[in-house]
């Protein structure tokens, strides 16, 4: 688990270490949700990185702009927990207890 700041922290951070899932904020200070899904997907290497765009921007040409810059998915906030669990499963595949693997997401 990691949280960043801003988006440009976010890109950062993808590229050096190893995440299962990006939950996505649109609006972020210095680098937009947008502006960091694109870079993340300049980088060859993050393709299969499933990110989540979680915001209270709720119409529908916002959830276009998201799936555009290459998010996989999109919840409207307020997040409620069996949607955001349900896409969780959609996009990440559980682990079995007792096999070593990293908690990760931002």
């Amino acid at each position: 688990f990691c949280m960043v700041n801003d988006g440009k922290e976010a890109v950062d951070i993808v590229t050096t270490r190893h995440f299962d899932i990006v939950l996505m904020d649109m609006q972020m200070p210095i680098m937009d949700g947008v502006s960091a899904a694109i870079e993340m997907r300049k980088n060859p290497a993050l393709n299969d990185l499933p990110i989540i765009a979680m915001t209270a921007n709720a119409l529908s040409q916002d959830k276009d702009k998201c799936l555009e810059a290459g998010m996989n998915d999109y919840l409207a906030k307020p997040i409620y927990p069996d949607d955001l669990y349900q896409a969780l499963l959609k996009w990440i595949s559980p682990i079995k207890i007792g096999k070593k693997h990293e908690n990760s997401s931002i």
